[in-house]
């Protein structure tokens, strides 16, 4: 009994991603990321990139894997608190709206206008008639966004019941994590099902030809990022684009002096490291 629990663990150990491959691959699709990035100036184009998913299933990590080296000229991650009460009278969808990309953009929501088909649905923070209506709704404005010119992208990370409690639990004990932890996390946990059909409800009105989801498996953090980074290129038919040749000019002695004994006396930050 002893020798078979060791070789399961031993199984599921060679299942895991080791971090020297993950970060290589991952620093590959940074490069192809850039590259993206490029096309995207050059052509002007506009790109909405919208991540969903229940409380703890990575959506951080996943756009920050995506940005860490890129342009945040270029790369806008938009992650709107709850609405005032201004805003709370306002057309749904408009909050949102004005984050809308321009030429030569691309917006990463973190959380959407689809808060209103999961939480808002879940907690009780809209109608069952807006709940209803949302749904009827959204994906006539998804298609006049898509019409008018933006790409879409809409990807929906999927944790199992037993990782979200482990996240969550890490959430609760780490003090690095601690500041994740938001007042719907726990009681998500009580409304599990919930969430399921919200989401199912969710998937089966807005999941249309012109703005399909991608589901994203995310119990393994690791391979989710890479899966979703390399889903996503293959979605864009993006080129490299020639980049001029670059040549750092030398400094100019024009006006020289010593310009480091002018900072002595100066107040600089103790060197402990």
């Amino acid at each position: 009994m002893a020798k078979h629990k060791q070789k399961k663990n031993t199984d599921s150990e060679k299942l895991k991603l080791k971090r020297k491959v993950y970060e290589e691959e991952l620093e590959r699709l940074q490069v192809e990321l850039c590259h993206l990035q490029e096309w995207v100036k050059h052509n002007g184009e506009r790109i909405i990139i919208v991540f969903e998913g229940r409380d703890g299933a990575g959506k951080g990590g996943t756009i920050k894997a995506i940005t860490e080296r890129v342009s945040p000229r270029v790369f806008r991650v938009v992650a709107l608190p709850a609405p005032s009460d201004r805003e709370k009278s306002e057309l749904f969808m408009q909050r949102y709206m004005e984050h809308f990309p321009a030429g030569g953009e691309i917006v990463i929501f973190d959380r959407s206008w689809y808060n209103r088909a999961g939480v808002e649905s879940v907690m009780g923070f809209c109608t069952k008639p807006e709940h209803r209506r949302f749904l009827e709704l959204c994906p006539k404005i998804e298609k006049y966004i898509v019409e008018g010119g933006i790409r879409l992208f809409k990807f929906w990370l999927e944790v199992s019941n037993e990782e979200q409690e482990r996240r969550f639990e890490a959430r609760i004990t780490d003090p690095l994590r601690q500041w994740k932890l938001s007042p719907t996390d726990l009681p998500s946990r009580t409304r599990w099902y919930d969430y399921s059909r919200a989401r199912d409800q969710m998937l089966d009105a807005t999941d249309t030809e012109s703005a399909p989801w991608y589901l994203v498996r995310s119990d393994d953090k690791k391979r989710a990022r890479l899966n979703c980074i390399a889903c996503l290129l293959s979605l864009i038919p993006y080129k490299r684009v020639r980049r001029e040749k670059v040549k750092i000019p030398k400094r100019s002695t024009k006006g020289e002096y010593d310009d480091q004994a002018t900072l002595e006396g100066r107040k600089f930050v103790p060197e402990k490291y």
